[in-house]
């Protein structure tokens, strides 16, 4: 089994933070990659397009609005991996009320690929989705 953490200090509170991005359909609201989200299951599962129109459908797996995190699987997707848990999660920071730290984490198991490769893809995918969370918060009031 591979994993890979990326964090990034967010200009906002932890609960403006969490108001955007811990809606489990609220990917399009932050990340570029995503501009298409759809429900399924009562809203367990998510139907989400990138820009090539590849689908990838994942499945919420625990979510605690109080802790401000979820956990989703994927269920399908053009990812070279198995077995994939990632969560996304909202921290305080300590002495800045203003501040929050997001940690997007995930483990899997490489399938037909590297571990280095594996991890260096989804590496950058939560970096630059990191990235775009900021500019959003950034460019929001």
């Amino acid at each position: 089994m591979a994993s890979t953490s990326v964090s990034r200090l967010m200009p906002a509170s932890p609960d403006r933070v969490w108001r955007l991005i811990g809606g489990f359909g609220s990917l399009p609201d932050w990340l570029p990659s995503i501009p298409e989200s759809t429900f399924a299951e009562g809203g367990r599962v998510r139907r989400l397009k990138n820009p090539d129109g590849d689908v990838i459908v994942e499945r919420l797996m625990e979510f605690d609005d109080t802790e401000r995190f979820y956990s989703y699987t994927i269920v399908q997707a053009p990812f070279p991996v198995v077995d994939y848990l990632s969560t996304l999660r909202v921290h305080a920071v300590t002495g800045d009320d203003e501040v929050a730290e997001v940690q997007w984490s995930g483990r899997f198991v490489p399938e037909g690929a590297g571990d280095d490769e594996v991890v260096a893809l989804f590496t950058g995918i939560y970096r630059e989705g990191l990235d775009a969370l900021h500019e959003v918060l950034e460019q929001q009031p």
